[in-house]
């Protein structure tokens, strides 16, 4: 959350606190969370922009941060239930680098490693790779599709049982249980195996965040979680209902994802304390800095040239974020605000919903919005830490456990089993099974 780092009980240096990591994900995990997810960006964010550069005031503080990949490994041994899900990008990696990386983090947790696929929004990542400009919407999600099916393919390479390690013999494998995967696409050309067995999960988690046309596709094509940015019962069920609509074409169940919308929750004893959160919170942004903050949802257009007390103008369409900027759009055409409001509202929590209040007040709203079809779960996206996540685990968490909502103990140490969903059969093996002969 925008200037949440700047609330007086933050921890201003979280994101590079390696201990404090540690003891929030096992808060998490105590509260019996599915999984803790690391976001990322290849580039420093807001390093175009030359403000603040020469100033170094930024609305963030997630400027520098441990690189999520790295981080989850370094996770695993220090819990034992909780998922583990990292951010990389298919836009600037290999497929080979993300499948090894995924495969080695899911054996080293015994199952609870997910990877957040993303296509990377902003600018600045393309400098770092040798571009002068981002790769263009349309084309990163066609790698991205095609990137997932590759990943997916080496996650294959081994059968369960193809490890033989006979040492009277010296036969180290079975060949007909390794597969060539001989991938050559648009995109890539891969041949494989990978060298890392099959992982515990089968494939580790897939997290998908886009909400555009391609990224809905991406999603209902490849995706077991998705995250989404929906403030109303009423958007979010439309969604819901949009893309799980979608899978039957890829021949999914819709069980099979879960859509889970990110909410920002200030959880207090009473909803009076969990609101003078929040307002000091907010206190520390202008109009004229969420405007700023808000600028990259307009491309080439510069928003400060508008009166903040009128309306919020058309944007042309963007090469980065085009669903958040559609969250933008939408939200100041439902509440009728004007340039400056809509701009505070989303800058607050980047176009999330902002849920505020005591225990009793957070858990309606999870049931409302769960029992009206709009969610299979949320995404908590706290305004800073450690102190949100330990009120929410404290104070949220038995609440709706009371209501039987949520669980009181994991089903499982695997995530997909805790998630709810069957593990994948490997592909070559269904295509190696002898075929029946009728007699």
């Amino acid at each position: 959350m925008y200037d949440g780092w700047r609330h007086s009980a933050a921890q201003a240096s979280a994101d590079m606190d390696f201990d404090l990591i540690v003891d929030v994900t096992r808060a998490a995990e105590r509260g019996k969370f599915d999984a803790i997810f690391f976001a990322d960006t290849v580039a420093m964010v807001g390093n175009a922009n030359p403000e603040t550069m020469a100033t170094g005031q930024s609305r963030q503080a997630r400027l520098c941060y441990l690189e999520p990949a790295s981080l989850i490994t370094a996770l695993a041994p220090m819990t034992s239930n909780i998922g583990l899900i990292a951010t990389m990008t298919t836009t600037y990696n290999e497929p080979y680098h993300v499948a090894r990386r995924m495969a080695s983090i899911d054996h080293i947790s015994k199952g609870r490693a997910g990877w957040n696929l993303v296509t990377s929004q902003i600018e600045e990542e393309a400098w770092n790779f040798g571009l002068e400009q981002h790769v263009a919407h349309a084309d990163r999600y066609e790698r991205a599709a095609e990137f997932s099916e590759v990943v997916k393919g080496l996650w294959d390479s081994w059968e369960e049982d193809a490890h033989v390690r006979d040492k009277v013999t010296g036969q180290v494998f079975d060949p007909q249980k390794v597969h060539i995967l001989g991938h050559k696409g648009p995109h890539f050309s891969v041949r494989g195996p990978l060298n890392v067995a099959r992982p515990p999960q089968g494939h580790p988690i897939i997290a998908q965040a886009g909400s555009s046309e391609p990224g809905k596709e991406l999603a209902a094509r490849t995706a077991d979680l998705v995250f989404t940015a929906q403030r109303t019962v009423e958007e979010s069920r439309t969604f819901y209902q949009d893309l799980k609509g979608r899978m039957a074409m890829y021949g999914r169940d819709e069980s099979s994802l879960h859509i889970m919308p990110g909410v920002v929750p200030i959880a207090a004893e009473t909803d009076e304390e969990a609101q003078a959160i929040l307002d000091e919170i907010e206190s520390f942004m202008t109009v004229e800095q969420a405007i700023k903050a808000i600028q990259r949802h307009a491309g080439d257009l510069d928003l400060t040239q508008f009166d903040p007390e009128g309306p919020l103008p058309p944007l042309p369409p963007v090469n980065t974020a085009r669903g958040r900027q559609q969250v933008l759009i939408d939200m100041a055409e439902r509440d009728n605000l004007n340039l400056g409001q809509v701009a505070r509202r989303f800058a607050a929590s980047a176009g999330h919903r902002i849920l505020v209040g005591s225990p009793k007040t957070i858990a309606d709203s999870f049931e409302a919005w769960h029992m009206a079809g709009a969610a299979d779960g949320f995404v908590l996206i706290f305004p800073f830490f450690p102190t949100p996540v330990y009120n929410f685990v404290d104070l949220v968490v038995p609440e709706l456990q009371r209501r039987g909502l949520f669980r009181k103990e994991y089903e499982s140490a695997i995530l997909r089993e805790n998630l709810g969903f069957e593990r994948p059969a490997n592909r070559f093996h269904r295509q190696s099974e002898p075929a029946s002969v009728a007699l």
